[in-house]
């Protein structure tokens, strides 16, 4: 490959963003992939694309021999893989130890009692494989670890389909997005356009964060101008505790049907 003369976008020359963010770059995918399975907030953030472009971005340039990171891929892909991991177990123990009262919150940009019971509905098709497969859902894989705390499932085996479905996903994807750098197109196109990439990646998440926010926001206070209950109390969430049992189906429970509401 040739070396890029300037960047399409001044501000946005790839050498300057390398030089100025070094370690923080990764630093913040890391986090951003945390918070999408350990914070109730992580539902906002486009976690899928993030971490194929976070690949794609670890392909050698001819101004940043370990990529944009500034390291092997195998230690991206590694500690994004970790990041996972940790945000799960995080979300698990906050289930674990708020219990109900972790839903007992009021409709809003942040927190929608729909997307608790989409979760839900997984739990009832898969059981307890939901945890793996949760990982490739949007939304599903931020509220499913807090429902399993909440639900009490089996610790040992939560962690043991956490760590599964971390190493699929944050460390599989992100492999998945540097495989895509070995097709002589794409490798040309990321050596030439860089700084297009990291726009689309850092703008387009913000763009997409927001847009889901004020999506969830609006809808609430529609919900609520309507005269619709939009805060959910101590038995209703209590009604969204799922059963020990559910966690132990396997997804042949409901084969033939559809889950249950």
């Amino acid at each position: 490959m040739h070396a890029v003369p300037s960047a399409l976008i001044p501000w946005l020359d790839p050498a300057a963003i390398i030089e100025w963010a070094g370690p923080w770059a990764l630093v913040a995918v890391c986090f951003i992939v945390f918070a999408e399975t350990g914070l109730l907030i992580g539902f906002l953030l486009p976690g899928d694309t993030l971490l194929v472009i976070s690949g794609l971005l670890s392909h050698p340039q001819s101004y940043a021999p370990n990529g944009v990171f500034g390291i092997s891929v195998w230690w991206v892909a590694l500690l994004i893989g970790l990041a996972a991991f940790l945000g799960g177990e995080v979300g698990y123990y906050i289930g674990h130890k708020g219990g109900p009262a972790v839903f007992e919150k009021k409709e809003s940009g942040l927190f929608s009692v729909k997307n608790v019971e989409r979760t839900n509905a997984f739990f009832e098709r898969f059981g307890g494989l939901t945890i793996i497969l949760a990982r490739f859902v949007p939304i599903v894989r931020t509220f499913a670890p807090v429902a399993a705390g909440v639900g009490h499932m089996n610790k040992w085996k939560y962690t043991l389909y956490n760590f599964i479905g971390a190493v699929l996903w944050g460390f599989g994807l992100t492999m998945f997005g540097y495989a895509i750098g070995f097709i002589p197109p794409v490798a040309t196109f990321v050596e030439n356009y860089i700084d297009l990439i990291l726009l689309a990646a850092v703008g387009g998440t913000a763009i997409v964060t927001l847009w889901h926010y004020f999506r969830e926001r609006s809808m609430a206070k529609k919900a609520a101008a309507a005269g619709e209950d939009v805060v959910t109390d101590h038995g209703e969430a209590e009604a969204l505790v799922l059963d020990p049992e559910v966690f132990d189906r396997g997804p042949e429970h409901h084969e033939g049907g559809s889950p249950r509401a």
